[in-house]
């Protein structure tokens, strides 16, 4: 069993920068592949970013890519998602997830998780 919590969450203006952090509990937090999705009122959660147990492998929306950064310490069981140049349609609830196994190349289906955070809200305003 894993447990997720999120922080970071706030209020930004357009073009700003916030650093999401998702701790995990437990001691095989190494293990896991971890992921971050989004979900906008009225809207279906959508994958933003995942990386590899390791580290090794970092995966990005296209949406995102070149703007939000996924990183993760093993060592402090944590995963982070840091996000530039923010876009007011990116205002959403940000949920950290923790998966064994990997169903897709890119980690980028619910699928591919099998613990989630209570998600962290995010607000851009314009």
């Amino acid at each position: 069993q894993v447990q997720l919590v999120e922080s970071g969450g706030g209020l930004v203006q357009a073009g700003g920068s916030l650093r999401l952090s998702c701790a995990a509990s437990g001691r095989t937090f190494s293990r896991y592949n971890m992921g971050w999705f989004r979900q906008a009122p009225g809207k279906e959660r959508e994958f933003v970013a995942a990386i590899s147990w390791s580290g090794g492998s970092t995966y990005y929306a296209d949406s995102v890519k070149g703007r939000f950064t996924i990183s993760r310490d093993n060592a402090k069981n944590t995963v982070y998602l840091q996000m530039n140049n923010l876009k007011p349609e990116e205002s959403a609830v940000y949920y950290c997830a923790a998966g064994r196994h990997s169903y897709t190349r890119d980690l980028s289906t619910e699928l591919d998780y099998d613990y989630w955070g209570q998600g962290t809200q995010v607000t851009v305003s314009s």
